[in-house]
């Protein structure tokens, strides 16, 4: 399974998830706070981080942020509140996914395993390598350039940009993608769509969405070559 590092002050959750997700055969470390949260990331490159925001040294958005300078591991943030411009500010910042406590372990782990798939090599008959005007994805070792300068991606933003160039010059609906990238059970994620592909615009520089289009109501589009 996964090696997991888990950054919550709570010592009775970091308790609960170390144990739950052990049982479910991932490898757990646990930090208290911010600052050994990011030195146990650095130290023993986790392959996912679940990240609590309410942190009593640094906030978790900033955590988030600083990790992603230097890591595209996936990163899952918990937190207290449900507010939508919470979400946002944790998906903005680099999280992949976002969890409210309270949760269940079912839907931890589930969300998971849908930001893990990303490290899946391609299938023998899928290209190592997309290409698509002056997109080029590397799905071996998860890289991609644009204009053959590194765009540095989180997982998600990745698996989001090489499911839309698959279909490079089609038109894909939210609920396609979200199935496909996000998985089967997050077909109501939207405002996260629309977070990452605002990120990916901004990386891009396709602020007028040039590249990669919006079709009101249905769903996106990236430019073929």
């Amino acid at each position: 399974m996964a090696r997991i590092l888990v950054v919550d002050d709570d010592r009775s959750l970091l308790r609960a998830l170390r144990v739950g997700l052990e049982a479910r055969g991932h490898q757990v470390t646990g930090a208290l706070t911010g600052e050994e949260g990011l030195s146990q990331a650095a130290l023993d490159q986790p392959e996912l981080m679940v990240l609590d925001l309410g942190l009593p040294d640094i906030d978790g958005l900033d955590v988030c942020r600083r990790v992603r300078t230097w890591s595209t591991m996936p990163i899952i943030v918990l937190s207290a509140t449900g507010l939508e411009d919470r979400k946002v500010a944790a998906l903005d910042g680099g999280a992949d996914d976002y969890v409210t406590k309270p949760f269940g372990m079912a839907e931890l782990e589930a969300r998971i395993r849908a930001a893990l798939r990303h490290r899946q090599l391609p299938e023998p008959d899928q290209p190592a390598t997309l290409r698509t005007g002056a997109l080029e994805l590397d799905l071996v070792h998860h890289q991609a350039s644009f204009g053959g300068e590194p765009l540095r991606l989180t997982a998600r933003e990745f698996d989001l940009l090489a499911y839309l160039a698959r279909h490079a010059g089609k038109l894909c609906t939210h609920q396609m993608i979200l199935r496909q990238v996000w998985g089967g059970e997050y077909t109501d994620e939207a405002e996260s769509l629309r977070v990452h592909v605002y990120r990916l615009r901004r990386k891009l520089g396709d602020a007028q969405g040039q590249l990669l289009r919006t079709a009101p109501g249905i769903g996106y589009q990236l430019a073929g070559d």
